[in-house]
């Protein structure tokens, strides 16, 4: 399997502005040398030194994830902003797929806004499958580009040929691969994907304030969560700001730490970022959250920060 990130924010998009732009230029000439000028070589040299938070960006787009199976089929997780970034990429244009299998954690708004931007909804020779285990999958998507929010009918596209799966017997098998799914604490609802293929397996669990019960050795756990080799995890606030604010639908990174280790998961990748954090806050966050695993007393997991653009490869 391959994994992509192409949106990872929660909410609502957040690109970079003007004045982040400036202070990162900023920050990066406070540190450069006369010898970091001297020649290419040099210059590409300093860049990698800069801090990440300082040379990169974490991404602006809303939740999307392409999973590529070793059978060449795509399952894509979520249809947020990131889903269009997706249908305009170099990569997409070079190897089109033909079939996409779409699968819906939920459908608040950073979680489908994508769709209607998504280029093979209008290309004939494209079928697109829907998924989720909620009820109603083709009135949502049908609502959200409704006049007068859309000008463009779903129901009037001539384009690709689309299929609504409403997922009922866990798990079902795509390309090879076994897709279930599990009901997470969501205002709303919220389904997350464990998708295993190979004697590897990952878990997509987007939209997710973990609660007690989550930690509990039951049969319906143990068969989700256990031994995962990684897990995409919502880790939208601070410990201090998820007290702050209990039942909104998101977990902490600090908690999400605790989770998946208990769980003896092997990678955890903190998503859904919050649309007030910049470069400088994720990065902070990233660090402590591996500090708080080491205080811990554990090893074994590794943490990541999910990335617009990074892959993943098992």
């Amino acid at each position: 399997m391959r994994v992509k990130f192409w949106g990872v924010r929660g909410s609502i998009p957040a690109p970079l502005t003007p004045s982040a732009v400036r202070e990162k230029i900023a920050g990066a000439i406070k540190r450069v040398r006369t010898a970091d000028l001297a020649s290419a070589g040099a210059r590409e040299e300093f860049l990698s030194r800069l801090p990440s938070w300082l040379s990169g960006f974490a991404g602006g787009n809303t939740a999307c994830i392409e999973v590529s199976l070793n059978s060449g089929e795509v399952i894509l997780l979520d249809g947020g902003s990131g889903l269009r970034e997706y249908g305009a990429s170099p990569e997409f244009a070079a190897a089109f797929p033909g079939v996409f299998h779409i699968f819906f954690s939920h459908f608040h708004w950073d979680h489908l806004q994508g769709i209607p931007f998504f280029p093979p909804l209008y290309r004939q020779d494209a079928v697109l499958k829907f998924y989720s285990p909620a009820a109603g999958l083709r009135n949502m998507l049908k609502l959200q580009m409704k006049e007068p929010f859309f000008p463009v009918n779903f129901e009037g596209l001539s384009g690709a040929r689309t299929f609504f799966v409403r997922l009922k017997k866990s798990p079902c098998v795509v390309g090879g691969a076994e897709i279930a799914w599990k009901k997470m604490n969501h205002p709303g609802g919220c389904y997350a994907y464990r998708i295993s293929e190979g004697g590897r397996s990952i878990i997509y669990a987007t939209d997710s304030e973990l609660m007690e019960g989550d930690f509990e050795r039951s049969a319906e756990n143990t068969a989700f969560f256990q031994d995962a080799d990684m897990i995409i995890l919502d880790a939208q606030y601070t410990l201090g700001e998820a007290v702050k604010k209990f039942n909104w639908g998101h977990s902490s990174f600090s908690l999400a730490v605790d989770f998946a280790s208990a769980w003896n998961i092997k990678n955890l990748w903190l998503f859904h970022h919050d649309p007030s954090y910049d470069d400088r806050k994720l990065d902070l966050n990233l660090h402590t959250a591996r500090g708080y695993y080491r205080h811990l007393g554990k090893s074994g997991m590794k943490i990541f920060l999910a990335e617009e653009g990074k892959e993943v490869y098992f």
